[in-house]
């Protein structure tokens, strides 16, 4: 089973920093964002990982290299200016892609241990998502979750990691192109074809300058 990386956005919020650094490389506790994932990935069993690259991407394919430097075997997925969104860059990546793969957003911060990812998703399920409580800058949550399934709404509703293990089969027969993953999710939830999990351990979206320094503190 394959893993990705999500490492091709722009880090708006990041600037003036990821005008000259692409936010994966962005450091935390004394090391870059992604090898934090490329090292924990790899202690979880997944060798073979795909990067996808737009902006600022050769500081990212000089960073990462061929894999060999991290035990890993690296594909590079390269995107357009401006990126292709998280399901658009997913359809990019693919032809480098297995029937099932893990996918993680670049730009978090986690302790989460990926091996419980590994035979997910299971039987009719599409995908399989990792949900955590509702941080302060996002307290209205994404999406729901009732018996181990993940639903649009719910009485109670959590943030969604940017993590998750998805079939191929929801993807490939989307267009190429700059494409969203939420819409994408929640047709395959209506059809109730989404299972997830929640984490209670370390999180952070690393969106904002003062989220990045609390993880130094």
């Amino acid at each position: 089973m394959k893993a990705m990386i999500l490492a091709a956005g722009r880090g708006e919020r990041m600037r003036p920093l990821t005008d000259e650094v692409p936010k994966p490389l962005l450091k935390v506790r004394g090391k870059p964002l992604i090898q934090w994932h490329v090292e924990r990935l790899r202690a979880a069993g997944f060798d073979e990982l795909v990067v996808n690259v737009s902006w600022l991407k050769e500081q990212l394919v000089d960073f990462l290299g061929d894999g060999s430097a991290f035990g890993v075997r690296i594909h590079i997925s390269e995107e357009p200016p401006g990126a292709l969104e998280t399901a658009g860059g997913i359809v990019q990546a693919l032809p480098l892609l297995g029937d099932r793969f893990l996918v993680v957003n670049g730009d978090v911060f986690t302790d989460f241990d990926f091996r419980s990812l590994r035979a997910l998703p299971a039987g009719e399920d599409l995908a399989h998502l990792v949900l955590v409580a509702n941080p302060e800058h996002h307290a209205r949550g994404d999406f729901g979750l009732s018996a181990g399934r993940v639903v649009h709404e719910a009485p109670e509703q959590f943030t969604f990691t940017g993590i998750g293990s998805y079939s191929r089969s929801l993807f490939e027969n989307l267009d190429r192109g700059a494409r969203k993953l939420a819409p994408v999710l929640r047709a395959a939830m209506q059809a109730n074809r989404v299972s997830g999990q929640l984490h209670d351990g370390e999180w952070s979206d690393v969106g904002t300058m003062q989220r990045l320094a609390n993880l130094d503190t």
